[in-house]
């Protein structure tokens, strides 16, 4: 019996397959089993035609094919070259040691590309499961994108079987390098890019949130930033992504597969994802759906990065309930009949909203149109146990003609690059803004000074357990910004001033 390995998409995830296959007496037959869907029982006549092209001779006996676990739907083409392999090597003594075969077979033995082979091997570097794969040419230009894994790549069946008998060299490709700066902190790789296509330093004036910015950027903190229109909101959540903490090679992995998955075009550059649906969205775009196999959305594209809310309180109440799950537990389980998708959802969310239905409630230079009722009912469309669950809450000041910048992105970058470094050296999983409770004891130290003011800002302010929680990730944040090991008075006292207040 002769094994090999190839994969198949389960979900969003990879999952590896045994392709078997057993020469037996009988009348001569060629079969696949193992739950394999329609594409590949078409396998057998393009491999049976494209092993007879190639010099192939099929013995008088029955042949099957078992691709295994035989309880796993499989799905796709890309199986025709380890299925191919595995017969005509039936007699072989080779030895494969741990490679993946990919490839879709012509008629005439050319191996062609398709379009599932990058997200399985994504998939499967994400999991740490290969390191090398045997893959068409065609497909090297996009593969050689995935890190980590060494590629041989053959033009047709009869290259991959003589490059098996070691009748000729394999051509192996390295992946190409993750491009931009990196960082090491405790053996683990990170990187980031210096480049700010929009810069902090056009924001003219709005100190308060400029540093309400940072620090949410410096510990992938939840902010809600409320002003007039054309004071800076969406200026402020576009140029966030640029100051984002350095990401590992994992998270790369992982939100180029949720981008590959969700019908975007990966790209290996470590640049958080960015994404902002219109507030007329539907809740299956935000979240994931479908009729019978289920889809990522918004939510997952975003995973690693940033998902911006301009117009807050316009999103349908579905859509704003939903989204209390993925920023409390940081990952989204959609259902179906014939699908069940899990996936991480550990995101920063940015909200921008107006003070009232006309924008001018908190406006200096324009007076508010609206009544007492409409501006109670544009704060009621969003629930408190939402806004719980955004640590920072930042009110933007007017715009003044005198008003001028300060800061640049490349400033606000190194000192969230540095706030980073402390997080990652004190051992934390995660950044700040993403700590579990029992994390946010292990690290979210306090002095006694600081102890004593957050427990009278506890009785005084009624916060709830999350509230505090909030507070004590906020002040860690700004203690790491502060370069100080243990959070201190003032960073208790600065956290509580991005503390939403009731009513507001």
């Amino acid at each position: 019996m002769k094994q090999l390995l190839s994969a198949t998409l389960d979900g969003i995830d990879a999952k590896p397959v045994d392709v078997e296959t057993t020469f037996t007496k009988g009348l001569p037959a060629f079969g696949i089993v193992g739950l394999a869907s329609s594409s590949i029982q078409e396998a057998k006549e393009r491999v049976k035609a494209a092993l007879l092209t190639n010099g192939f001779s099929f013995p008088p006996l029955r042949i099957t094919v078992n691709l295994s676990p035989s309880d796993l739907q499989k799905t796709g083409s890309h199986m025709d070259l380890a299925i191919a392999l595995a017969i005509a090597l039936q007699n072989d003594e080779t030895s494969f040691d741990n490679l993946y075969i990919f490839g879709e077979l012509g008629l005439d033995g050319r191996l062609k590309d398709t379009r599932s082979i990058f997200p399985i091997l994504l998939s499967l570097k994400n999991q740490n499961l290969v390191s090398k794969a045997m893959v068409p040419v065609a497909s090297l230009d996009k593969l050689s994108l995935i890190p980590g894994i060494t590629y041989i790549g053959v033009e047709n069946l009869a290259e991959a079987i003589a490059i098996c008998r070691n009748e000729q060299e394999p051509k192996e490709v390295e992946a190409t390098p993750i491009e931009g700066e990196r960082i090491t902190v405790d053996g683990r790789e990170f990187f980031f890019l210096r480049e700010y296509p929009e810069d902090f330093y056009d924001v003219k004036g709005q100190e308060v949130a400029k540093r309400a910015a940072l620090i949410a950027a410096a510990g992938m903190h939840n902010i809600l930033m409320e002003g007039s229109p054309g004071c800076g909101k969406s200026m402020i959540a576009k140029r966030l992504r640029y100051i984002l903490p350095p990401i590992s090679l994992e998270e790369i992995l992982q939100m180029n597969q949720y981008a590959l998955l969700g019908g975007e075009e990966p790209l290996f550059v470590p640049l958080r994802p960015f994404r902002a649906p219109h507030h007329s969205s539907s809740k299956p775009s935000i979240f994931g759906g479908g009729s019978s196999r289920a889809k990522i959305g918004e939510v997952a594209l975003a995973h690693g990065g940033i998902l911006f809310f301009d117009e807050f309180p316009h999103f349908a109440k579905s859509v704003l309930e939903a989204l209390r799950e993925p920023l409390q537990d940081h990952r989204v389980l959609i259902s179906r009949v014939n699908s069940k998708i899990s996936y991480a959802t550990r995101f920063m969310f940015v909200a921008a909203q107006n003070p009232c239905p006309c924008g001018n409630l908190l406006s200096t230079t324009h007076s508010c149109r609206c009544s007492e009722v409409e501006v109670r009912r544009y704060k009621q469309r969003i629930s408190d146990p939402l806004l719980d669950r955004i640590e920072i809450y930042v009110q933007m000041q007017d715009s003044h003609p005198d008003d001028q910048p300060s800061i640049t992105s490349e400033q606000m970058h190194q000192e969230v690059i540095h706030a980073f470094m402390r997080q990652m050296k004190r051992g934390q999983k995660h950044l700040n803004g993403k700590l579990d409770e029992k994390e946010i004891e292990t690290f979210c130290r306090l002095e006694p000074e600081a102890e004593t003011l957050l427990s009278r800002a506890i009785q005084r302010f009624g916060l709830s357990h999350r509230s505090v929680a909030n507070v004590k990730k906020v002040a860690r944040t700004i203690a790491d910004l502060d370069a100080k090991e243990r959070i201190q008075k003032e960073h208790v006292l600065e956290a509580l001033s991005f503390r939403r207040r009731e009513g507001v």
